[in-house]
């Protein structure tokens, strides 16, 4: 019996403590995981250098083409013609304005590739902060899962040696052999889950370790009004932020093919020289008529306004909608949350499942089916306190 009551004050110790690491919750350091992966995300950075590629790409469409060098040395057979040579310069260029134009265009491709970019970035880190907060549940459930398994070890002790003193069954003892079996593999399995997650935050991390033993919730957060998470979602969400600068690009794209119906010139300078001393020079002017070369790119750039709104439109559509059902399911786990959490700290069932013991009134299988029940309950807990957590997380990830 003193074996049976250690075991149920330590089972008490193990609710109670349980409940109130959840509700004092120490500092976090989730956000410096964060910022690792940040500096260390291979995707990341050869994202980076693929924007600053195009960047340079977009600018160098508004260079001058190159100048123009040619030279002919032409002979003469009959007397006196001597020989004769001419050079020309000419340097073509487009209507100024047109420079102007495809200008604004390229800051708005570089503006769209940086929204680009920091969608990506939110994307990763959203990622990277959902694996710590898995980690943090199977740390967790590790912890309630080696609890479990010294009680049930104890218990397989205690009645391996009633059994051999004649005061309990085999079936009793099958019992709890069988769930000291059970323990163990979820211990072996939970073992295997943090190492795979360890792993896959070390993947983001560029391959580099990562100090994620002692991670926490970051502190309680109450959940803001609906309206406000919307309107800091439209203003600051990267990814919708990227369409609504396509669309910008796209009716840049439309100033610059109009701008080139403009004609485009080319000056130069021509010297021919001769033996005898003569030379003539001068300058060359001409001018491009762009009758074939721009035909249906007008038509092109408004088709891609068009397509570039309805994106935008749909996107806006998906994230009101996609705000809208994370907050109601943060909000019905924050209730489930507060209801576990009452009905658990006030959880009397296992001084009296002793008391009933002691006094013969229940067996040690019906005691032990009723704690597996409350560690279940606690399991239960921490699973939606960590849904709650995902949860918030996806729905402020336009903070990360």
């Amino acid at each position: 019996m003193n074996t049976i009551k250690r075991i149920t004050v330590l089972f008490a110790l193990t609710a109670n403590g349980l409940l109130t690491s959840v509700s004092g919750q120490s500092p976090s350091s989730i956000g410096q995981v964060l910022q690792m992966i940040e500096a260390n995300n291979k995707e990341l950075q050869a994202n980076g250098q693929l924007a600053v590629s195009r960047k340079l790409e977009a600018k160098a469409e508004n260079n001058l083409p190159d100048p123009s060098v040619s030279y002919t040395h032409q002979y003469g057979n009959k007397e006196g013609l001597g020989i004769q040579g001419e050079l020309e310069v000419t340097q073509a260029f487009d209507f100024p304005t047109l420079y102007a134009q495809r200008s604004k265009l390229a800051k708005t491709k570089a503006a769209t590739l940086d929204r680009q970019q920091a969608g990506l970035r939110q994307h990763i880190l959203l990622n990277a902060k959902e694996l710590c907060l898995e980690l943090i549940l199977l740390n967790k459930q590790k912890e309630l899962l080696l609890q479990r398994l010294e009680n049930v070890g104890k218990l397989a002790e205690l009645y391996a040696v009633r059994l051999a003193n004649g005061d309990a069954n085999i079936l009793e003892t099958n019992k709890i052999d069988l769930e000291l079996l059970n323990v163990k593999t979820e211990v072996r399995r939970n073992a295997a889950a943090i190492v795979q997650k360890q792993q896959e935050l070390e993947a983001l991390n560029g391959g580099e370790s990562l100090p994620a033993a002692g991670l926490a919730y970051d502190p309680g957060e109450e959940l803001p009004p609906f309206e406000a998470i919307r309107g800091e979602a439209f203003a600051l969400d990267p990814s919708l932020l990227a369409l609504k600068s396509e669309e910008a690009t796209a009716r840049q794209a439309l100033s610059v093919n109009k701008s080139q119906w403009l004609p485009g010139l080319s000056l130069g300078y021509r010297l021919n020289t001769a033996t005898n001393g003569e030379r003539f020079n001068g300058f060359i002017a001409g001018v491009s008529i762009p009758l074939f070369s721009n035909r249906h790119h007008v038509r092109k750039a408004k088709a891609e306004i068009i397509y570039s709104g309805l994106k935008y439109e749909n996107a806006s559509t998906g994230l009101e909608k996609e705000l809208f059902q994370l907050y109601h399911q943060a909000a019905s786990l924050k209730e489930s949350m507060a209801e576990y959490s009452r009905l658990l700290k006030n959880q009397e069932n296992l001084s009296l499942l002793y008391k009933a013991l002691n006094a013969g009134e229940i067996s040690m299988i019906e005691y032990f089916v009723e704690v597996t029940s409350l560690y279940d309950s606690l399991d239960n807990y921490m699973q939606l306190e960590n849904d709650y957590q995902k949860a918030f997380a996806r729905l402020l990830k336009f903070r990360l």
